[in-house]
């Protein structure tokens, strides 16, 4: 025994190393239900905006580690994606007018429409590049329209990104101005910070102060973008020329 004892390393002789690291135990990573990843963030968007949500915020929230849920979405792109994808399919589609004209129009108050009941839609598509792919048939229907009006591809194309521009540029300002709203007590500068001392400056604009909150209320998104499309399709020629008229904006 004493010879064994002796080629054996101090310390080691009938225990256990306890100095040695510990390999842990590697596993699946616990199953998360996709839905529930998808109810999480669509919730902080709905009530906080794009900034608030993060990977850690949602896994946060149902109970897991931020790894853990990057083995189902593989970032903050693919989750605002995931987020967007099928909200379209639950909105009827419009029966839309034979004119092409009318029907460019037409599903542009559609498109209108529907973003102004889902204001974290909006803040999601202002990044840029991201989209539902069960909403495209608006864009395809919008530059189908302009091209039967006699727009070129390439012309169907930049006429789609002007209506773009002015659905997303009205959409952004009323929910600035909601938002402004929810703060009663914030001082408001435009359009009181103009006074009938800057006549001579602004002579268009100072006037108008006093019935600036009027003329803002008047403002009919609706004949205005028709009149923006009028323009566009200006630039066509031959057969297609547009025809006018005013369709009620798809609004709540």
């Amino acid at each position: 025994m004493a010879a064994r004892a002796k080629d054996e390393e101090p310390g080691t002789a009938g225990e256990k190393q306890t100095d040695q690291p510990q390999k842990r135990r590697v596993g699946r990573p616990r199953r998360i239900d996709p839905e529930a990843i998808v109810d999480v963030a669509r919730r902080i968007l709905q009530e906080e905006g794009v900034a608030a949500l993060s990977m850690r915020r949602v896994a946060k929230e149902i109970g897991a580690t931020p790894m853990a849920l990057y083995h189902h979405v593989r970032d903050k792109d693919e989750l605002l994606m995931l987020t967007l994808a099928g909200t379209a399919a639950t909105l009827p589609r419009p029966e839309l007018p034979e004119d092409p004209r009318d029907r460019l129009l037409a599903v542009s108050l559609h498109m209108h429409g529907i973003l102004l009941r889902l204001p974290w839609v909006v803040e999601v598509l202002s990044l840029g590049d991201l989209s539902d792919k069960g909403a495209m048939w608006m864009v395809d229907e919008i530059i189908g329209a302009g091209e039967a009006c006699g727009l070129s591809p390439d012309q169907a194309v930049h006429a789609y990104r002007t209506v773009w521009h002015c659905v997303y540029g009205d959409l952004a300002f009323r929910n600035a101005m909601t938002r402004r709203a929810e703060e009663p007590d914030r001082k408001r500068y435009f359009p009181d910070m103009l006074t009938e001392a800057d006549t001579a400056e602004l002579p268009h604009v100072a006037p108008l102060t006093p019935r600036w909150a009027e003329l803002r209320d008047a403002y009919d998104f609706a004949d205005q973008l028709s009149a923006v499309v009028d323009g566009l399709l200006a630039r066509a020629a031959g057969p297609g020329r547009p025809t006018r008229s005013h369709p009620q904006a798809d609004t709540p």
